[in-house]
């Protein structure tokens, strides 16, 4: 299976079971409240969101690849651990970049909204389907 079956099929089943072994050991990973690197660390983002949040659910929107670059556009949606159990979403892109050996060194993520408007859907319900 090349890379970008790979993606799909990681993103379909988001958070669980993901392939790491498409990642440099040393990738780097960039989204608006996280920066590091280092696959174990990524393992352990992922965990976290795993064991965290609850009906986490990836949909990918679109995935694309131009030599060493792959882009996507996904919207993640989730329910906060929370009493009132706020429904959550995050739309937006990541970018990807690959070595000679097909590997994914960089991975960096961009929001189509801000960290606050995040936070916000903790207190005010969302009023449409992002």
């Amino acid at each position: 299976m090349d890379i970008i079956e790979i993606l799909k099929d990681d993103y379909q089943k988001f958070p669980q079971n993901q392939t790491y072994s498409i990642y440099a050991k040393d990738v780097y990973f960039e989204d608006p409240v996280n920066r590091f690197t280092g696959i174990e660390r990524y393992r352990q983002m992922i965990g976290f969101m795993g064991t965290f949040f609850k009906e986490i659910k990836l949909d990918l929107h679109g995935i694309s690849r131009s030599s060493d670059i792959i882009e996507t556009r996904w919207t993640l949606r989730w329910s906060a651990p929370l009493p009132w159990k706020p429904k959550m979403a995050i739309a937006g892109r990541s970018e990807l970049k690959v070595n000679s050996d097909d590997l994914i060194v960089s991975h960096i993520d961009y929001w189509d909204c801000s960290r606050l408007d995040v936070l916000k859907q903790l207190v005010f319900p969302r009023k449409t389907n992002v």
